[in-house]
């Protein structure tokens, strides 16, 4: 039996120690906000939080977590800078198809809770990790600007954003 935190919640799971956490989220939790992208770590649809921290659900063994607190995109409403960081991304018309977006908004809450005022090239470190198919990068740096509470470029442009 493993104890686990999820969004505030604990929760106790039958599952193999080695199984992905990703997995556990959405098969034994329900919880399907965060997503299956390639497996291996690199494109960063299943990010979640532990203790604060982002981090590839796919690769991660539920067994590894410990007392560790996992926050998913269902619970990072619960965090001042994820809450703005929602409000920045539906005021400024982020998401296109969306599939990546939970794991980019996980990602840019990480940054804000360490650095809660990014420039350009921090910000682009930080998500450089995290793919969108649809390329809205310029919109995802704007939305982090806007949720520091720095200014933003204008973002209405819908042209190419590659």
């Amino acid at each position: 039996m493993i104890t686990l935190s999820v969004n505030g919640q604990p929760r106790q799971l039958k599952v193999p120690d080695e199984m992905p956490l990703l997995w556990v989220l959405r098969d034994e939790l329900d919880l399907k906000g965060t997503k299956f992208g390639c497996g291996v770590a690199q494109c960063g649809a299943c990010t979640v939080h532990i203790d604060g921290e982002p981090v590839r659900a796919c690769i991660t063994p539920v067994g590894g977590i410990g007392d560790g607190k996992v926050v998913t995109i269902e619970g990072i409403a619960g965090n001042r800078q994820g809450r703005a960081i929602q409000e920045a991304w539906l005021e400024l018309d982020v998401i296109q198809c969306g599939y990546c977006q939970a794991g980019q908004i996980m990602t840019a809450t990480a940054l804000l809770t360490q650095n809660p005022t990014p420039d350009d090239a921090a910000i682009d470190v930080a998500m450089e990790g995290n793919l969108c198919r649809c390329a809205t990068y310029k919109r995802i740096r704007a939305a982090i600007k806007s949720a520091s509470g720095q200014p933003v470029d204008d973002t209405r442009n819908r042209g190419t954003e590659a």
